[in-house]
């Protein structure tokens, strides 16, 4: 039996924490409540009790003496407790809360001659009164102090999740790539304020946050500076290769250092794109056109659909740097038919070959690797997925459910694009 789906509010910790004061308030309320009725109680019966038992001594005396006996006693009353009466019967003494016409009765019973029962009924009505009084008040302050705990806890516990709340939005648009997000606690900056957990984590977060981002510039700035610096010499391999005689071994030369002034190419564009500062030079361009161009760029077999053609706004020079290596990634680690379809503001690129890798589906390009005995750096993909992000594009990776293959399907923004005639 599958136990029933609780709403998401359930999960929280102010609906955790209202509940845990709730519960534990009620049971506080109950336990002194109960400590207060019992004790209350007691005193009232007790003295009810005590003044009935000695009326009954009295009525006893007189019923012993002749004499007429006081108010409220009788021999074998009709109103007395069938209990008390046994007890009575006996030839013992004792009391007991009953009704007589109708309101509440301490009465107190003993043996009588001739096995009937003398009683004596002490009116019981203010004691009663009494105990349903304080019942009452102790119901009402209950609430009240319940209800007044559920405030400033409230307020108390709400401080504590805005903070928390904080806190997981910073890390999560840490996540997201901004390193320049921190909590900034004011309790982590003023050594004279408390610090609590919550500070603490902050804290953590924002050091771990400064941390992060200083290996990241690190890193971005030697590879910035590794590949600045290969340039120089590349330039000065390629300028050699072309000067070597004809032959396989010069052929070999050459498509070596067109490899490395190809890396060092990629190297400096991801380090522009780690930046985060390039800019968009948008313009109006007709997606289909751009396609077909790509294709033919590439020098490779490469099918074109053209579903539902769309003018856009956008950068031509990064969209066709896309969809390149969209197509290039394609044809070198897939196997054909590949097909690039224009749907409106959507463009997929499908092969028939392996499909992506799990951990490529899972969590995006990864620079530097590649599987299966895969030639290439690893680098094409993620050049794409970060120029797609400078578009504003969603790229995304799957791997076809029909026929097999890896498909790449890129989301244009829908921004107000406009054709050649100015119509929107």
């Amino acid at each position: 039996m599958r136990r029933p789906a609780l709403p998401r509010w359930a999960g929280t910790l102010a609906f955790k924490s209202a509940v845990f004061i709730t519960v534990m308030c009620c049971a506080l309320a109950a336990l002194l409540g109960v400590l207060v009725h019992v004790s209350v109680t007691d005193r009232t019966v007790g003295q009810a009790r005590e003044l009935a038992l000695s009326r009954l001594r009295t009525a006893t005396t007189q019923y012993e003496a002749g004499d007429s006996l006081v108010h409220g006693a009788g021999v074998d009353p009709e109103n007395l407790p069938v209990p008390l009466r046994e007890l009575a019967a006996t030839g013992e003494r004792g009391t007991m809360v009953g009704k007589r016409r109708g309101r509440p009765t301490m009465w107190a019973a003993g043996p009588a001659d001739g096995g009937r029962v003398l009683a004596v009924a002490v009116d019981y009505s203010q004691g009663a009164d009494t105990i349903a009084g304080l019942d009452r008040a102790i119901v009402w302050s209950s609430a009240l102090a319940i209800g007044a705990t559920l405030l400033v806890g409230a307020f108390a516990v709400t401080r504590v999740t805005r903070r928390l709340h904080g806190t997981a939005q910073v890390a999560r648009r840490i996540s997201a790539g901004d390193l320049d997000a921190r909590v900034d606690d004011p309790r982590t900056k003023d050594a004279t304020l408390p610090q609590d957990e919550v500070a603490a984590v902050a804290a953590a977060l924002d050091t771990m946050a400064a941390s992060l981002q200083g290996k990241l510039l690190t890193e971005q700035r030697f590879t910035a500076d590794v590949a600045h610096e290969l340039r120089t010499p590349l330039t000065g391999l390629h300028a050699a290769a072309e000067l070597l005689p004809p032959g396989r071994p010069t052929e070999l030369v050459r498509d070596r250092v067109a490899a490395l002034r190809t890396l060092t190419e990629d190297l400096l564009e991801i380090s522009r794109l780690d930046t985060r500062r390039e800019r968009l030079e948008l313009d109006t361009e007709r997606l289909g056109a751009v396609a077909e161009r790509v294709v033919r760029g590439s020098g490779t077999d490469t099918g074109i659909r053209v579903v539902r053609d769309e003018w856009v706004e956008t950068d031509r020079r990064r969209l066709e740097r896309v969809l390149g290596n969209l197509v290039a990634n394609a044809h070198k680690h897939g196997r054909g038919p590949v097909v690039l379809t224009v749907d409106g503001p959507v463009v997929t690129v499908r092969d028939h070959g392996d499909g992506y890798p799990e951990y490529l589906v899972e969590h995006g390009p990864q620079r530097f690797r590649t599987e299966g005995g895969a030639r290439g750096h690893g680098l094409g993909l993620t050049i794409a997925s970060g120029q797609a992000e400078v578009l504003g594009a969603r790229l995304e990776f799957t791997n076809a459910a029909e026929d097999g293959g890896a498909l790449a399907t890129l989301t244009l923004p829908q921004r107000p694009g406009r054709g050649p005639d100015g119509a929107v």
